[in-house]
């Protein structure tokens, strides 16, 4: 199973608009970090996580063949509102779309032209489908486990393929949500800068706190904004089997 990182930023991208601290005026490419998303591929199955505004951007180096699900972890714009753009693909037959009840009823008030009774020509054709922490499916041969997880007051999903577990904009889990992360080797999770505390976002110390936990063998940060630092410079600082993930990064799981 392949996972490219299609982006590994926050809500605002990095570099940030009209910033010009060091990070968003680097000059390398690991610290251009576009909105969270990633792909899971095996040789016959594609499934996108999360389609946010930069969708576009992130899939155009991507070969054009059929993405066969959606994932989505919340219905929060910076991941959900690239779902527009999922119209070339649609030629290969209705997208489906992947999300608990909350996302679902955000998906529908984003893109009520997508669910009208009669719908404009050109559309994009989705086939929602309403799902939840803990009940696994399948889709294609890709084995996926929904995870709950807290984004501040707002539960919202991260997801396990085997023994991979993508979570992003977690604040903190319930302890009856970590028996699904057993088991787990390679963990990505969110960590948005190393200090001045979120309501809503863990920090650093907070998500490797959790791979901890989890007791991944290797992890990999992301959802980071512009705050965190130079991607070589932090590299060199965190522990042991942590690292910062950066856009365009493969890992073969």
């Amino acid at each position: 199973m392949r996972i490219t990182f299609l982006g590994t930023g926050t809500s605002c991208g990095v570099p940030v608009i009209g910033c010009q601290c060091k990070v968003c005026q680097s000059a390398d490419p690991k610290d251009k970090r576009l909105r969270c998303s990633i792909l899971v591929e095996t040789e016959s199955t594609r499934v996108l996580v999360d389609a946010g505004p930069d969708f576009r951007q992130q899939i155009l180096p991507q070969p054009f063949r059929r993405i066969d699900a959606i994932l989505v972890t919340h219905s929060h714009y910076d991941h959900m509102g690239g779902m527009d753009d999922i119209r070339p693909y649609c030629q290969f037959g209705e997208m489906n779309v992947y999300a608990d009840a909350i996302a679902r009823k955000g998906m529908l008030e984003m893109l009520p032209y997508c669910f009208a009774e009669h719908r404009y020509p050109g559309v994009p054709q989705i086939g929602l489908h309403e799902i939840c922490a803990g009940s696994p499916f399948v889709i294609g041969d890709i084995p996926v486990l929904p995870i709950r997880v807290m984004h501040g007051k707002l539960p919202i999903l991260g997801f396990r393929f085997g023994a991979f577990a993508y979570i992003t904009d977690m604040k903190y889990i319930e302890d009856d949500q970590m028996p699904l992360l057993e088991g787990v080797e390679t963990l990505c999770v969110n960590a948005l800068r190393f200090d001045k505390p979120h309501h809503s976002h863990q920090l650093v110390d907070d998500a490797i706190a959790f791979a901890r936990r989890v007791g991944a063998r290797r992890t990999l940060l992301t959802h980071m904004c512009h705050d965190i630092g130079l991607h070589e410079e932090v590299n060199k600082i965190l522990p042991e089997g942590v690292e910062l993930a950066f856009d365009g990064q493969v890992l073969e799981i």
